[in-house]
């Protein structure tokens, strides 16, 4: 491979700077992409191939979202292993639309389990349901950090690398050792990927999420994302303090977890999403 040593340098400096595992490696495969993109030799680069990469991956239809990971990835790359300087007027970072995140009801969440065929992506959507855990955070449990006893599964790699307890409902407890029993009894990861033995990818879970929303005609826009989002709404329209749910949710800022007294608003309000409407009459 052309491009490995410039590669191994950006693995280095990830390092020296104390950086997560899945950060370094998702900086290496942005930049192995735009490397391979360009065909250039990387100390001839400029921030105008940037510029040009970025504008080119707007016109066939990526995110800006998405365009402001692989932003965040060359600068790093350029700063740290090219010394070259960044220049923030040509490259600069792309205006994000800040949506409210959908929230599925009750209904729709079993509906979601229902239509998930596989037992093991049916135990990671009730788990990212019933615990508020994110995507990565699931991917990434192991056997030992969920607890019969005390009824608690022990997050510990976060996004603001803090670990924190949060609740295990004894229906997801029940999944969950379906699963176990039913897919091999595994003692390390938990969600193993089947073929590989290591952990599953973001991307897997998002194409099973849009298969089953499909399958259980749910809004095309909810995400894995979605179940916490609804866990925290669920919380909230049941009483339950705002400051309990930031520590199970995982958020150093209050702010963080104020989006979804918006999104909970929007349901007392009476603004169902039109299956509510279906399901259950005007009021849901």
């Amino acid at each position: 491979m052309m491009y490995e040593k410039y590669l191994l340098k950006l693995e280095e400096a990830g390092k020296i700077r104390n950086l997560k595992e899945r950060s370094v490696n998702c900086y290496k495969n942005y930049v192995s992409y735009f490397l391979n993109y360009m065909q250039k030799a990387p100390e001839d680069l400029t921030c105008q191939d940037v510029r040009e990469f970025l504008l080119a991956k707007k016109d066939e239809g990526l995110k800006a979202t998405t365009l402001n990971l692989y932003n965040s990835a060359i600068r790093f790359f350029y700063r740290n292993v090219l010394h070259i300087l960044w220049d923030d007027i040509t490259v600069p970072r792309m205006m994000t639309e800040h949506k409210l995140p959908t929230v599925l009801t009750i209904d729709e969440v079993d509906r979601l389990l229902d239509a998930t065929d596989d037992l093991k992506y049916k135990a990671m959507f009730a788990t990212m349901y019933s615990s508020g855990m994110r995507v990565s955070e699931v991917i990434h449990l192991h056997y030992d950090d969920v607890s019969r006893t005390n009824m608690q599964i022990h997050v510990r790699d976060t996004k603001n690398r803090m670990d924190r307890y949060t609740i295990l409902s004894k229906r997801n407890l029940d999944l969950l050792t379906e699963y176990w029993f039913k897919k091999g009894r595994p003692k390390g990861i938990l969600f193993p990927n089947k073929f590989t033995g290591q952990y599953l990818t973001v991307s897997t879970l998002e194409q099973v999420m849009r298969h089953s929303v499909s399958t259980a005609e749910l809004p095309k826009e909810a995400t894995p994302h979605s179940l916490r989002h609804s866990f925290a709404s669920h919380l909230l329209e049941a009483g339950v303090e705002q400051r309990n749910i930031q520590a199970l949710l995982g958020h150093r800022d209050p702010k963080s977890t104020e989006v979804y007294l918006h999104v909970s608003n929007k349901s007392l309000m009476g603004i169902r999403s039109p299956f509510d409407r279906k399901a259950g009459g005007p009021n849901g």
